[in-house]
């Protein structure tokens, strides 16, 4: 299914996803690959197969293979890396945050892409997986690469829609039987 389907197929309660979904995929603030990415690894992230073809389908043709593999390495080690830090940030012991992680994470030095758009992608997946840590952190990394507080609220907007229509599409899925 490609998106012009799969966005013509939300059901009529799901209207604002429609028009937010292509909206989002042609922010002005984010340039292709940083829309693009963040769609892919959010995506991913979203949890619906047929929401992920879509959006892969398209990347293919907005992204270069570097950047394509990118965006999923983001989305893979945000998977990760919010359930971990996730579970320090709820833990009250104190102990755990002395604990070193031990998972392996060099993806993130050898992505290939702009440091800041994978940065982007990460903050983005890990919106979906709400770890504040996460969030927090890769914010302030693209912050300081120079993208503005508009471009993040660019890329949140992606994952939100994204998540909401992963969300529908799995529920008209089970409704459906």
């Amino acid at each position: 299914m490609n998106l012009d389907h799969l966005r013509d197929s939300l059901p009529d309660y799901a209207k604002d996803m429609k028009l937010n979904l292509g909206n989002v995929l042609a922010q002005p603030d984010l340039n292709e690959q940083q829309r693009w990415g963040t769609a892919l690894a959010c995506a991913m992230a979203a949890g619906s197969s047929t929401l992920l073809a879509a959006i892969a389908a398209e990347a293919r043709t907005k992204l270069s293979e570097t950047a394509f593999t990118a965006a999923q390495t983001a989305a893979a080690l945000m998977g990760m890396n919010n359930i971990y830090y996730r579970f320090l940030h709820l833990v009250s012991g104190e102990k755990y945050r002395t604990i070193p992680a031990r998972l392996r994470m060099n993806a993130i030095r050898t992505h290939g892409v702009e440091h800041a758009d994978f940065e982007l992608w990460c903050l983005a997946v890990s919106a979906i997986n709400n770890c504040q840590a996460c969030v927090a952190s890769h914010e302030a990394v693209v912050r300081e690469k120079g993208l503005t507080e508009e471009q993040v609220a660019a890329a949140v907007r992606i994952a939100a829609v994204l998540h909401a229509v992963a969300g529908v599409v799995e529920a008209e899925r089970v409704v459906a039987g």
